[in-house]
């Protein structure tokens, strides 16, 4: 019983541990989300982008099909949003955030972009984040 007791104590250490680095990693993560938000919304798109993983094995997948590449992924938001009235005002709502491995995250959520004269556009993405270098980065999106 003797033994059973520091066992104990050492797990409920390593517990406590482990939940505050998910704690530290969700805050990490939101963090770049409310970055890329506000990026987007003074015009920044290569700012924007900061929050993907630069590199040429980032997929993107949306409506036109698969996108390889942060340069390519990059050229379509200019593409598709070459000035501030098309890009409107966004807003993330974080429906899910999850943690299935070390490193790895899974976020779903829903995108709005507030478009007065043009129309708002919005819908619903995935996201697989990859703890990169100490760094959070999107190595995956699906938007829709």
């Amino acid at each position: 019983m003797k033994a059973f007791v520091p066992l104990l104590l050492l797990c409920l250490l390593a517990g406590q541990a482990l939940s505050q680095s998910v704690a530290t990693d969700r805050r990490a993560i939101l963090a770049v989300l409310k970055r890329q938000t506000e990026d987007w919304n003074a015009g920044r798109v290569e700012k924007f982008m900061n929050g993907y993983w630069a590199s040429d094995s980032l997929t993107f997948v949306g409506k036109n099909g698969i996108t390889y590449g942060y340069a390519p992924t990059l050229a379509n938001y200019k593409k598709r949003y070459p000035d501030r009235e098309s890009m409107g005002t966004l807003k993330f709502d974080i429906l899910q955030l999850d943690f299935p491995s070390p490193n790895v995250a899974y976020v779903i959520g829903r995108w709005h972009l507030t478009r007065p004269k043009i129309g708002d556009a919005g819908g619903h993405f995935t996201l697989l984040w990859r703890k990169i270098k100490k760094r959070w980065v999107i190595v995956s999106d699906h938007s829709s």
